[in-house]
């Protein structure tokens, strides 16, 4: 494992949602099967923490933001798309 990058996600939902379920399942899912032991996944509900919703500028929920590597990026939705979760992340899966 050694060189390979440390991943730092947040995910923003909106309380117990069925699209919030959903995206932590699935962002969950993804991070186990292709990140393992290499990421850190925080979970903000907007409703209890809003200013940070509100600092991060999050439009649209369920948000996942890649803090690193860099560069930053954001994907919004239910994260059910594994390929576009996975280009989102910048992981390349090769076969």
């Amino acid at each position: 494992m050694a060189g390979q990058k440390e991943y730092l996600l947040v995910l923003f939902i909106t309380g117990a949602s069925p699209n919030s379920v959903r995206a932590i399942n699935n962002i969950k899912g993804i991070c186990e099967e292709y990140l393992r032991d290499r990421y850190t996944l925080q979970i903000i509900d907007v409703y209890q923490i809003p200013e940070i919703a509100q600092k991060e500028q999050i439009i649209a929920l369920p948000t996942l933001i890649k803090k690193s590597p860099a560069p930053e990026r954001r994907l919004v939705g239910d994260m059910a798309d594994t390929a576009k979760v996975l280009r989102g992340l910048g992981i390349v899966i090769t076969v």
